[in-house]
């Protein structure tokens, strides 16, 4: 059985390369290109499954491409529901520029999907044939796909008995945020535009997320703060993550590794503030790995042992 669904609606394929130096005009020779399985719902999927959990996949692909994606899905050993989509899979596309260790990324829209179609992706959560203990929705929402769309994800899994977990942001966040959910994983920006405030210190970012708590949207917050480290907060609970001392090769994928490094301990019965833990070694490894590798479970165990969580008494 497995005891993480992810949903990604909007899934792609992710290009890497390196490239000497990025100057317009010029015809730029790069590295032979890394292709991974990507979009928000997939790569949650990808380090959790790395992390020791059972993990099922639900997304839409469509032509050549999505033919591709579920390839490399399965490759990294993840089991896949798939919808099929009238429109071909997107593609997103990094470079690395060696001269100055600068990541450009290009990440496309995707296309319109019709909505039998997203339909498909709900259904196919409905009729899991074993009921999951999280389904996760994460990712951006593609043209023709309603900004309810992860909303519904989680009514879906209330019925299911699943933990709803989202991860999104803009109008998509603010809709599945009003039906309530069991976890959310904003980022600083993400924050402030929720509560329209200027979360400059811990208390001030303390203070947002218990107002989102307080008011019923969501149970858990796991607030990533980049450089700054990590904060879980719950309705009488706060833990704050401090930064850790690591070589950033590549931002690609921290913050899905990071989720997918909470989910995974979450579902194999850890207690919140070690899961916490899991999920910043997680999101720690995940940047010292180049292109859009994820995490990688050496590493992430290595650094488990460099975490450093304390609790914030909180009046």
């Amino acid at each position: 059985m497995p005891a993480i669904a992810t949903i990604t609606i909007n899934p792609a394929v992710d290009i890497f390369v390196n490239v000497g130096r990025v100057e317009p005009t010029r015809k730029l020779r790069c590295s032979s290109p890394k292709r991974d399985p990507g979009g928000g719902g997939i790569n949650v999927a990808r380090a959790a499954h790395r992390l020791g959990a059972s993990v099922v996949a639900i997304y839409p692909t469509g032509g050549v491409i999505g033919k591709l994606l579920h390839r490399l899905v399965e490759r990294d050993g993840i089991d896949s529901i798939v919808t099929p989509s009238h429109v071909e899979t997107r593609e997103n596309f990094t470079a690395f520029e060696e001269t100055t260790g600068d990541q450009y990324r290009f990440v496309l829209p995707g296309s319109a999907l019709h909505r039998s179609e997203w339909e498909a992706c709900l259904d196919k959560l409905v009729t899991l044939p074993e009921k999951p203990k999280f389904v996760v929705a994460s990712g951006s929402i593609p043209p023709g796909v309603p900004e309810d769309f992860f909303a519904q994800v989680a009514r879906v899994a209330k019925k299911l008995g699943a933990k709803a977990v989202v991860d999104t942001s803009g109008p998509a966040l603010h809709a599945a945020l009003n039906e309530g959910i069991a976890l959310v994983k904003p980022n600083q920006n993400e924050l402030s535009e929720l509560t329209g405030t200027a979360l400059s210190t811990d208390a001030d970012r303390i203070a947002a997320c218990r107002k989102l708590v307080n008011d019923k949207r969501t149970e858990i917050i796991a607030l990533s703060l980049g450089e700054d480290g990590a904060m879980l907060v719950t309705a009488d609970k706060v833990w704050r993550a401090q930064p850790m001392h690591i070589e950033v090769v590549s931002a690609v994928g921290a913050g899905d590794s990071f989720l997918g490094g909470l989910v995974a301990a979450l579902s194999q019965g850890e207690a919140l503030d070690q899961a916490f833990r899991m999920a910043v070694a997680a999101g720690s490894a995940a940047v010292m790995s180049p292109g859009t590798e994820l995490c990688r479970e050496e590493v992430v165990k290595r650094l488990l042992r460099e975490v450093k969580v304390s609790e914030i008494a909180v009046t």
